[in-house]
């Protein structure tokens, strides 16, 4: 199946809420995400219409959705703008590829448009793209690795598994 990359719309909210609640819910993915189910189900519905109508720099994120040729949402990923740093940076965050449509290089159209979109970034130029990848995800870091990301040796906790780390990953701009 083919897809249209696309930003979400103001008007999609709830089809945005409704792929959100899925990436949650799928046993596979919700390790990535460190919101649960639960919360983002209690959000107010003009949360949802505010996350849906983030456009960009100056919103402080995007959502990129993949359309499939039938109009289905495949998957989503939201990339964040964190030109207050010392080195201006985006903040890949929310990637999910609903099951049915993992493994037609869907994740890696969504993961270039964002990638894609950093670099163009021209207040702030954007630096380096990056991400957090949960330690027990290794497909995922496999995949991120594939796109060019490396590990930076920084961690964090995980907020929803105390034992738990998730390593950054970062690319940075060719040239910088």
């Amino acid at each position: 199946m083919g897809y249209v990359i696309r930003l979400a719309r103001a008007d999609e909210w709830e089809r945005l809420k409704e792929l959100r609640l899925a990436a949650l819910g799928d046993p596979v993915a919700r390790v990535a995400f460190n919101e649960t189910l639960e919360e983002a189900a209690g959000q107010t519905d003009e949360l949802w219409r505010r996350r849906a109508a983030r456009g960009g720099v100056g919103d402080g994120a995007i959502t990129f959705i993949g359309e499939g040729g039938d109009g289905s949402w495949g998957g989503m990923v939201v990339v964040l703008v964190e030109g207050d740093r010392e080195v201006p940076q985006t903040h890949v965050v929310g990637v999910y590829v609903r099951p049915e449509h993992r493994g037609a290089g869907l994740a890696q159209e969504l993961l270039g448009a964002a990638i894609r979109w950093s670099w163009g970034i021209t207040e702030p130029v954007v630096a380096r793209v990056r991400l957090w990848v949960h330690e027990g995800n290794g497909r995922a870091e496999a995949f991120y690795r594939g796109m060019g990301f490396v590990t930076t040796g920084r961690t964090v906790g995980d907020p929803k598994n105390a034992g738990a780390v998730e390593r950054e990953m970062a690319l940075g701009r060719q040239g910088a």
